[in-house]
């Protein structure tokens, strides 16, 4: 998927999820106190968001210790881009 089509879903998610409001407003989603990002802000922050669950699931597969850290900060990245945790 292009990012810019990721951003475009990132932006139909705030709609739905969210409500209308302009690039750099705040509101709350779940539990937290997110930022509408704007697709310059949006790429940095979804290929760390990736790049974080794709070694938190290969760290499940290989059978590590998860710390709780981790766990949180991906729930929060989640939360930042309107995703489900997938923890």
């Amino acid at each position: 998927m292009t990012e810019q089509a990721s951003y475009q879903q990132y932006l139909e998610r705030w709609e739905k999820d969210v409500g209308p409001a302009e690039v750099g407003a705040f509101a709350k989603f779940s539990g937290r106190l997110i930022k509408k990002l704007s697709a310059e802000e949006f790429d940095p922050v979804i290929r760390e968001y990736e790049a974080l669950a794709q070694r938190y699931f290969d760290s499940v597969e290989r059978g590590d210790t998860v710390n709780d850290v981790v766990v949180r900060l991906l729930r929060e990245r989640a939360a930042n881009l309107l995703l489900a945790a997938p923890v």
